[in-house]
């Protein structure tokens, strides 16, 4: 069975500044996200599922879907505000998606086979793509044995400003402790920190495994991310800013003992375009791959 990809494609990109899904980087004006579609279709990958919103709907069937159909079978679900429980309120000044949790678990009609989880503006390396498609065909749906590609944090910095990462602790078999939520991250003189509580560094090392948001899941899963999502909602809806991050269910389940999560380590670089500053790095890095034959100069012919 061919694992399935899940693309979150709804987020808004407010540092950025713009829609970054939709912003060509390569040589022949392809998106990151065109990229990581290549890349899955190669490790083995049979669908592609994008999760956005309705009102950038005609923008993705222009300029994605409709042309990755010749290549691979592709749906696509809508994230909104108003998919909560019945009898819960969105408050008006609510404006962002619930987030990354409730953005797999509307995907779930979609999905029938193990998958993996990436956002739409991330490139995450070939080498990802191989290890997890590997790993999720060997399962079968029932199986609580989900998986992360990490990286090691130095592969994943940005140099136009500081980032949050999630900071893994993993065990000699590989398998994920914990998840730890770090903000503030950068390199300076001394090395690479964090900002604790009181705005203070705290340095650790820049081969510490960082989760990039690369996960690999049976359908199993949307089960128990609707059970953490009802428990979340109703303690959070009158929260204009809360977010259902889906590490934070991840690490719930890990906690609880429901499930195994196996670390697939990627030596690659991780890049996205988190600032606008960003991007011009990204072009350049998609021009290196291209000349080194890692991708052809034309995506799609």
């Amino acid at each position: 069975m061919k694992p399935t990809l899940v693309i979150l494609a709804a987020g808004m990109g407010s540092r950025y500044g713009s829609l970054k899904q939709v912003d060509p980087v390569g040589p022949s004006g392809e998106t990151i996200l065109e990229y990581s579609v290549f890349d899955a279709i190669r490790a083995g990958f049979g669908k592609v599922v994008f999760v956005i919103r309705r009102d950038i709907e005609n923008d993705f069937k222009e300029i994605f879907i409709n042309k990755l159909r010749k290549y691979i079978e592709v749906e696509y679900v809508f994230q909104e505000l108003d998919m909560v429980p019945a009898g819960i309120q969105v408050p008006a000044e609510r404006v962002k998606p619930w987030g990354t949790g409730h953005a797999v678990m509307v995907a779930a009609s979609k999905v029938n086979e193990p998958f993996a989880v990436i956002n739409a503006d991330d490139y995450y390396g070939s080498d990802a793509y191989k290890k997890i498609a590997d790993y999720l065909s060997q399962l079968d749906n029932n199986q609580a044995d989900f998986s992360m590609v990490g990286f090691d944090l130095d592969n994943t910095l940005s140099e136009h400003g500081l980032v949050s990462r999630g900071v893994c602790d993993v065990d000699a078999a590989s398998d994920l402790i914990s998840v730890t939520e770090r903000t503030q991250i950068g390199r300076d003189e001394k090395g690479v920190a964090y900002k604790d509580e009181n705005g203070q560094p705290v340095y650790i090392s820049d081969k510490s495994i960082v989760s990039m948001n690369f996960w690999g899941f049976t359908p199993l899963f949307f089960k128990k991310l609707d059970a953490e999502f009802q428990s979340f909602i109703k303690g959070n809806y009158t929260n204009p800013k809360a977010e259902f991050f889906l590490p934070f269910v991840v690490d719930d389940l890990i906690k609880s003992k429901q499930a195994t999560v196996k670390v697939l380590r990627s030596t690659d670089r991780w890049f996205g375009v988190t600032y606008k500053e960003d991007k011009p790095m990204v072009v350049s890095k998609i021009k290196e791959l291209v000349e080194a034959g890692v991708y052809p100069s034309v995506l799609w012919e």
